[in-house]
């Protein structure tokens, strides 16, 4: 198979692990929501729901305001689905199998967290409306808050492997899981992932008490679009946090790709489960408590894993 044929078969995958992904996480999302609520609601109604509720916002019309910028408008949802993409091919399936396996995919997984702040800030500026513009002020101070604390515990990560190519960050993990090397990572990871995503209790951009933030003004195909990222974005930031603390692909028994899926699955459901659960902190608490308290338990997270190693 040459190099173009491969390259679009990978593109091909990724996208229909992402979709099954997001679809996966609406139906989740929608099961947890009844069940927290009280309200009775059978998995035949959550599995159908989903699609009935996409179908009824592309059959919406879609209002926007006066002075919009349509194309940063339709270009910010486009944007982040497309990050997510990219942060998702980062990951292995099994040894040797994945969409994308660049030398260097921390920085590659890690850019494509960065720039969302870009497809956010995007958003939330575009309908020229306050409210969406709040949250993208929002979004900003959280993201300037969360990077460093997110490299830190990613880079705890790469120090076993001695690499930053994230299919050798799998492999070290044979005998003992990062987990367990760098035990303050992976809650580090899933705080900063579910910043990534604007989701539950650190939904800042899009909460409710701004109307839904960048959302405020979505309607029709556009809200769809959004939501869609959004749920991509959780779905990749859970499937790396699998490969990077969870031991990816190695697992007894099984075949490597289940090992993937079910890890993914597990830390999808605590995002759920978070959302619906948890209380949204307070834009100020968040970004004081990402300066002064998730900054240095990352560098001690990495001093464990250095005398861990040695």
């Amino acid at each position: 198979m040459n190099g173009y044929a491969s390259a679009g078969v990978a593109v091909v995958l990724t996208g229909v692990a992402l979709a099954v992904g997001i679809y996966l996480v609406a139906i989740g999302d929608r099961l947890l929501a009844s069940l927290v609520g009280g309200g009775g609601i059978g998995w035949r109604t959550a599995v159908v729901r989903p699609a009935q509720r996409a179908t009824l916002l592309l059959l919406q019309q879609r209002l926007t305001t006066e002075p919009s910028d349509a194309p940063g408008w339709a270009l910010a949802p486009a944007f982040f689905l497309a990050l997510a993409a990219v942060a998702l091919a980062m990951v292995p399936v099994a040894r040797g199998r994945a969409a994308a396996d660049p030398a260097t995919g921390f920085v590659v997984f890690s850019a494509a967290i960065a720039l969302v702040m870009i497809a956010v800030f995007l958003h939330g500026w575009s309908p020229d409306a306050a409210l969406p513009l709040h949250g993208a002020y929002r979004y900003g101070a959280q993201a300037l808050s969360f990077q460093i604390p997110f490299l830190l515990a990613m880079l705890a990560a790469a120090l076993p492997a001695q690499s930053l190519s994230i299919v050798d960050i799998v492999a070290a993990q044979d005998t003992v899981w990062n987990v367990i090397r760098t035990p303050l990572g992976l809650p580090l990871f899933l705080i900063v992932g579910a910043s990534v995503s604007s989701w539950g209790p650190v939904n800042l951009a899009d909460a409710a008490d701004i109307a839904g933030g960048t959302s405020a003004e979505d309607s029709g195909v556009g809200r769809l679009l959004w939501q869609t990222a959004r749920y991509g974005m959780l779905v990749a930031v859970a499937a790396m946090g699998g490969a990077l603390f969870l031991g990816g692909w190695w697992g007894p028994l099984l075949p490597g790709p289940f090992w993937v899926i079910l890890k993914t699955v597990v830390l999808l459901l605590a995002f759920l489960a978070a959302g619906h659960l948890l209380a949204r902190v307070r834009t100020e608490t968040f970004v004081v408590v990402s300066w002064a308290v998730l900054i240095p338990l990352a560098l001690v997270n990495i001093f464990f894993t250095g005398a861990f190693l040695l």
